[in-house]
């Protein structure tokens, strides 16, 4: 049995077509004056704010990139930015963290390994940090964790048995013991999730998670997912900073204004 501990990737992200912009703003017969070094998902939420106003040419206001978000985001012009988005695969995570990962809907899209599909028979388990710090508990723990693997083992070998002698034939009786083999599982199993979000949906999301004192594996993959998105969008992000706790851990907070 390993004990593992969260790890976010970016996987895929908005990508800009400029030949295509370009191609539209010609056929308006206007100029979009763009911010140099400004990234896709940055400029993707820029092109779309403007579009609104047609706010190019003549009437483009003096704002960098930078600024002309910082202004969306300050008039709760939220809406622009849910054109960028981005998917993450989550591994080292725990059911516990999903649980609550899963209950932000609006702007999220989720896909997540089976406990009724696939064999936990091997699983990983994700430990709070709180526990490593008292080695008497956390031997009880990955006693308790380890019982409920053993109890699994056994429940899933059962149902093995069953489908041999009846050939998959009792398709429902197989079910109910595969739903019964996993209901022994903790919520700390080892689990991957594969999530895509919207800049906007993700503000949100590190504005309400990033910041939990109690939840150390949440403000982890907060940490983790405003490291991908303010390199990929520091426009989008950049009243976002990282401060580390008394304990040594990250929270993710704004920036004082």
């Amino acid at each position: 049995m390993k004990v593992s501990s969260p790890i976010v990737r970016c996987i895929a992200k908005s990508s800009v077509d400029y030949d295509s912009i370009k191609e539209f703003l010609d056929s308006e017969n206007v100029l979009w004056q763009r911010t140099t070094n400004s990234n896709d998902s940055d400029e993707l939420v820029e092109f779309s704010g403007r579009i609104c106003y047609m706010s190019f040419g003549q009437r483009q206001s003096p704002k960098s990139n930078p600024e002309y978000i910082l202004n969306l985001i300050d008039s709760g012009h939220g809406s622009v930015l849910e054109h960028a988005n981005w998917t993450f695969i989550a591994s080292g995570v725990s059911r516990g963290f999903t649980h609550q990962l899963v209950r932000h809907r609006a702007g999220f899209s989720y896909s997540q390994l089976s406990q009724q599909y696939y064999d936990e028979s091997d699983a990983d388990f994700v430990a709070p940090p709180s526990l490593k710090k008292d080695s008497a508990l956390y031997r009880k723990w990955l006693e308790a964790m380890h019982s409920s693997v053993e109890l699994y083992r056994e429940l899933v070998g059962s149902a093995k048995k069953l489908a041999i002698c009846n050939s998959f034939s009792n398709k429902e009786k197989l079910r109910e013991l595969r739903t019964t083999a996993r209901s022994i599982l903790p919520n700390a199993i080892e689990t991957k999730i594969v999530f895509t979000a919207n800049a906007r949906a993700l503000r949100h999301f590190l504005i309400t998670r990033g910041a939990i004192e109690g939840d150390w594996e949440m403000r982890d993959v907060s940490n983790q997912i405003l490291k991908i998105v303010q390199q990929d969008a520091p426009s989008l992000f950049q009243d976002f900073e990282t401060t580390t706790l008394s304990d040594g851990s990250s929270s993710v907070v704004r920036k004082a204004t």
